[in-house]
């Protein structure tokens, strides 16, 4: 296939970007806000992530610019800033964080299909709902091998068909508005638990974390591009509209419904919120947009996760079996090794008492930490002043815009809680043998002294969440 052929435009990296984040994510805001606060926090919960978000966004588009020639770039950042281990965890959580959220959007599928077909389905993680999922991951899996663009044309096409339900949702709740409902549950609904504001704060931050996923999708096409400057374009476009839809769908069914009925609603809760303002056809048609949007979402995830795996052993940091691509320019080994532990991911749920929300929220600590080195990569860049000495006027600002987002990852980190951060180390610690058997293959030293303190860091966290497991003190 002719280079020429591969490059997306501005317009499908946009959709690679809104694609990526319009997943599950959004379908879900209703209830996942209403079960935590009321529309005062909310509001504020909007702002903290979207401030911090903008000013990633930002990062990713400074470091488009000001490093070209680093493609694939949510790894690479990390590596290019803090050395190969951590390039190595940043391109593993960054993977694994993507697989999750693959899986969770089979769990969501089986769950909105549940709504109709409950004994067949349940809550989305049911034997049916599981074979059901192993068939369409599967099947997915033999359509990417065919071809990237084929596969990236399909995204942009879904992209446009499913904003539709959300607008139609966005609209009927405009028209129903009910000022008096709205006041009544402004500062949490008088029928609801007493809590902080803070607390309702810091409840709903995973949440804002995981429809924020995918914001980075440009920069990881980025070699892909007609042109370069088009990353940051696309990165901050699609941002932009995608924060105002979320923000939209989480403040409206406040004015619909008691906060007690939002927080009630099954999910895919905006189905459940439009059938109460409606009638049943809400409930229909947002399930249909539901099921459209989550595998073109997945459709989008599948190409992230394999790109990532690849680029991450063309440049030596994973085995350089995952460097291989087949006749169609796909990498293929990378995409089985997706799609087999996708798999057994899925399987996994059967065992999870709430695997909705627990593959959710793993989903999104795990993106924590790439988004943690791209933003010190940020700083350090401006710092330095590499890449800066046409534009040395910049430097101010994009290093404010890194540290902000320095900070708001931490922040992120402490409103997860330990119980995810160890999970993940669990799942850090044997992925380190893909970085073992790459040092190995080429012959280089496994470790420099301050990686090994990180190493043994992961290995204590890892050793602590696998206790915490078996014992029981820490529930999946």
């Amino acid at each position: 296939m002719a280079a020429s052929q591969q490059k997306l435009t501005l317009f499908s990296l946009t959709a690679m970007v809104v694609g990526s984040m319009v997943g599950a994510g959004i379908f879900n805001l209703p209830s996942r806000f209403g079960t935590a606060t009321g529309p005062f926090g909310a509001i504020i919960a909007w702002a903290i992530a979207g401030t911090g978000m903008y000013m990633l966004a930002r990062v990713f588009q400074a470091l488009a610019e000001k490093k070209p020639d680093i493609d694939s770039g949510v790894f690479a950042y990390a590596k290019a800033g803090f050395g190969n281990y951590m390039g190595f965890l940043s391109a593993f959580g960054y993977w694994l964080g993507s697989c999750l959220g693959n899986v969770f959007y089979w769990v969501l599928i089986g769950s909105t299909l549940g709504r109709f077909f409950p004994d067949f389905f349940g809550d989305g993680s049911s034997a049916t709902a599981i074979v059901v999922s192993l068939v369409g991951i599967w099947a997915f899996h033999f359509m990417i091998l065919r071809g990237v663009e084929q596969a990236a044309f399909i995204n942009t096409i879904v992209t446009v068909a499913k904003v539709v339900p959300i607008l139609v949702f966005i609209l009927a709740l405009i028209f129903f508005f009910n000022y008096a409902q709205f006041s009544d549950n402004f500062f949490g609904g008088a029928d609801m638990p007493v809590k902080s504001l803070v607390a309702q704060v810091r409840d709903t931050m995973l949440i804002t974390v995981f429809v924020f996923l995918g914001i980075e999708g440009a920069s990881v096409y980025s070699r892909f591009a007609q042109k370069r400057s088009d990353v940051g374009s696309a990165t901050i476009l699609g941002f932009v509209g995608v924060t105002g839809l979320m923000v939209a769908v989480t403040l409206l069914p406040y004015a619909a419904l008691p906060q007690s009925a939002i927080a009630a609603v099954q999910q895919p809760s905006m189905a459940g919120v439009l059938e109460a303002v409606v009638g049943h056809w809400g409930a229909v048609f947002i399930s249909i947009g539901v099921l459209v949007s989550v595998l073109g979402a997945y459709l989008a995830w599948s190409l992230i996760c394999a790109e990532v795996l690849f680029a991450a052993a063309k440049s030596q940091d994973m085995p350089k079996m995952f460097a291989a691509q087949n006749a169609n320019r796909v990498p293929a080994n990378a995409l089985w090794l997706t799609n087999i532990v996708v798999s057994l991911f899925v399987i996994s749920t059967y065992w999870s008492r709430d695997a909705f929300n627990f593959m959710l929220d793993m989903t999104s600590v795990t993106a924590l930490l790439p988004y943690l080195l791209v933003a010190g990569y940020g700083v350090l860049l401006a710092r330095r002043g590499e890449g800066y000495e046409t534009t040395p006027e910049q430097r101010g600002r994009d290093q404010f815009f890194a540290w902000v987002a320095v900070v708001y990852t931490l922040f992120m980190f402490a409103a997860a809680g330990l119980k995810y951060v160890l999970l993940v180390a669990v799942l850090f610690v044997p992925g380190t043998i893909l970085y073992f058997w790459a040092r190995r293959e080429q012959r280089l030293t496994l470790f420099t002294p301050a990686e090994l303190i990180v190493f043994a860091v992961t290995l204590i966290g890892g050793l602590v969440g696998a206790y915490g497991l078996l014992t029981g003190i820490i529930t999946p």
